[in-house]
């Protein structure tokens, strides 16, 4: 009867040699998916996209984006927790992450727990807008409009939680105003009825009004960062116009999901930082409206765009 031995001696080399090679196999041997959780359009897939060309030139394989927007990137956030922890499904967020759980509180995951961060990839202020048919010119003039108006001014903001509904929810507190703020699916719907004059004007990001502002299809007036950047230049800072102490600015993060092997956390991470320190990354993320970040923290959530509404609410009153 032949032994173990003769058997396993009798089979073809190429065999006993499958396992080992693929114990061994380096990450990634295959595509890899970037959940993108809002609309195509706004800046947090324009950055996706940009942050997936960059690490695939890298990691020597596909980098594919996906986006699954709704309910406050919470849909998009669930899906990749569906995935498997190995690193094969990574998910590019934005400030709405660090709100999740307060606006949609069954959502099962917490924003920092369950998420690693991999890189900070950039950071940008936003700019109030209007459209053309609003008389303001400045702020001043559009505080004056707005008192007059009342609910009957409405601003175009995505879904509860995303970054441009807490700039109206954070400018209406310091204010005390009564304008209306409609939801969109996506941020480039909203910014598509701004052009078309069914909305008077919104707090959103430079990716997008930028080139509808230099081509007079919409009226910037301010950035929302504390001080003028020089990302959209020639703008002053909302907290220097009259709508004092204001001060917002959106970032977006990269993150694996936890349980995800440490090797491969490292790989990915590392990936991340060797793209964002690639001059042309930079440059193609400020032409996107971006300032290039290169540290794995995300800011702290609570410092987001803490409201601080005294002196705007007197100036309001006024």
């Amino acid at each position: 009867m032949p032994t173990r031995r003769l058997l396993l001696a009798s089979l073809p080399a190429g065999i006993g040699l499958a396992r080992p090679a693929l114990a061994q196999e380096r990450f990634p041997a295959r595509p890899i998916r970037m959940v993108i959780p809002v609309g195509v359009g706004g800046v947090t897939d324009v950055v996706g996209r940009i942050m997936a060309e960059g690490m695939q030139t890298l990691l020597g394989r596909p980098v594919v984006p996906e986006n699954i927007p709704g309910a406050g990137s919470t849909v998009g956030a669930a899906a990749f927790h569906r995935a498997p922890a190995d690193g094969y499904a990574i998910y590019m967020a934005t400030n709405n992450h660090a709100v999740m759980r307060a606006i949609y509180p069954n959502f099962p995951y917490d924003p920092i727990t369950d998420f690693i961060p991999l890189a900070l990839v950039g950071r940008q202020p936003f700019v109030l807008a209007v459209h053309p048919d609003v008389p303001a010119q400045d702020m001043v003039g559009l505080l004056a409009w707005l008192r007059t108006r009342g609910e009957a001014a409405n601003y175009g903001a995505t879904n509860p939680g995303a970054t441009n509904h807490l700039a109206g929810e954070l400018f209406k507190q310091i204010l005390g105003a009564d304008f209306t703020i409609i939801p969109y699916r996506t941020a480039a719907n909203a910014v598509q009825d701004l052009v078309a004059g069914r909305m008077n004007f919104t707090i959103d990001s430079p990716t997008m009004l930028l080139p509808l502002i230099q081509a007079g299809r919409v009226r910037g007036l301010a950035v929302s960062s504390r001080d003028p950047s020089t990302l959209v230049p020639g703008l002053p800072s909302l907290s220097q116009s009259g709508v004092t102490n204001y001060e917002l600015t959106a970032w977006q993060v990269l993150y694996a999901k936890p349980g995800t092997p440490p090797d491969v956390v490292a790989i990915l991470s590392d990936a991340a930082k060797r793209a964002l320190a690639d001059p042309g990354m930079a440059t193609r993320l400020a032409a996107a409206g971006l300032s290039c970040g290169r540290t794995p923290r995300p800011p702290r959530p609570r410092r987001m765009c803490a409201p601080r509404w005294s002196a705007g609410a007197r100036l309001w009153a006024a």
